[in-house]
């Protein structure tokens, strides 16, 4: 009931002022006021919370309003499914779960197919996930190498202009990466892992002309891939290799005139067997809860910007 509540019955207040109600808490008794039918999402949404809680569950603040977006969609009671499955471990041990159900649809993809497409805004742990089941599956002696890559598109791939050597060069496109590969090795192991080559970080124009076979690849901020270099990458895949490519089609940093290549393959392959394209929305942010507004407020803006455009 302690979790449910919050500090200062904090929660309580967020569900009540999201719902338009009133309420007041005697003993282990919660009464909602207002009207039936939101009453009643009300009552659903305290209902789900104490069965996350029960769950041994923690209840931050964008899970509880994500639980709320659900109970106006009648689905939620698939919020403690949705944080059930563990995805991976943490080098400290701590559990990686799926926090809504666009997450726990993306990482079934991922385990089904070959190669997946993740399309979907920021925050919305596309990069994140993908590596958890990368290191889940070399920890598992699924993959014997993880393969990270993004384009260096604001460098135009000529990273020479940069002081130091390649690494050196390429590390601040590739920094997102690195982060989430040390939080689930631990810094030792990772070091180690780089060293004798079984992780791998480079920029995509360093894939041409291999075959990449028994490696788990992620291709991230695959939006600023042109649709020749996202034709070569799709064509590395080898023997027993798993691929997933990540990107936000709203972030796109190619010239003027230069078509997204995970456009165009998200175009062509959607419906392929053993692809799979999963789309998270606004709805499946994790991160704070005020990204999800601005995502919103820029979709907005896009979508009248684009009626605009046909008128």
């Amino acid at each position: 009931m302690q979790k449910v509540l919050g500090v200062f019955d904090e929660n309580l207040e967020t569900v009540a002022r999201e719902l338009s109600l009133a309420f007041r808490v005697n003993g282990t008794q919660i009464v909602l006021e207002g009207e039936e039918e939101n009453a009643k999402l009300g009552a659903e949404v305290i209902k789900s919370l104490l069965a996350v809680a029960e769950a041994g569950e923690y209840i931050d603040k964008s899970s509880l309003l994500y639980c709320i977006e659900l109970a106006r969609e009648g689905k939620v009671g698939e919020i403690c499914g949705v944080m059930k499955d563990v995805v991976a471990v943490t080098s400290r041990g701590k559990p990686v779960k799926c926090k809504t159900l666009g997450q726990k649809e993306y990482v079934s993809a991922i385990k089904k197919n070959t190669v997946t497409f993740g399309v979907g805004p920021a925050g919305t742990g596309k990069t994140y996930l993908a590596v958890c089941l990368a290191v889940a599956a070399y920890k598992g002696k699924q993959a014997e190498k993880i393969i990270l890559t993004r384009p260096a598109v604001e460098a135009g791939e000529k990273l020479g202009f940069l002081p130091g050597d390649l690494q050196t060069k390429v590390d601040p496109y590739l920094r997102p990466l690195y982060d989430a590969l040390q939080e689930m090795f631990g810094l030792e192991t990772y070091n180690k892992l780089m060293e004798k080559g079984a992780i791998e970080v480079a920029p995509l124009a360093y894939m041409r002309g291999r075959t990449l076979s028994e490696a788990f690849i992620i291709l991230d901020e695959a939006q600023n891939a042109t649709r020749e270099q996202m034709k070569m990458f799709l064509t590395r895949l080898g023997e027993g290799s798993k691929m997933v490519v990540t990107g936000d089609l709203t972030q796109t940093d190619l010239p003027e005139g230069k078509t997204s290549g995970l456009k165009q393959a998200v175009s062509l392959l959607k419906g392929v067997e053993d692809i799979a394209v999963c789309t998270l929305s606004d709805k499946d942010v994790v991160r704070h809860p005020l990204v999800s507004r601005i995502v919103r407020a820029y979709e907005r803006d896009a979508a009248k910007r684009g009626k605009g455009e046909k008128q």
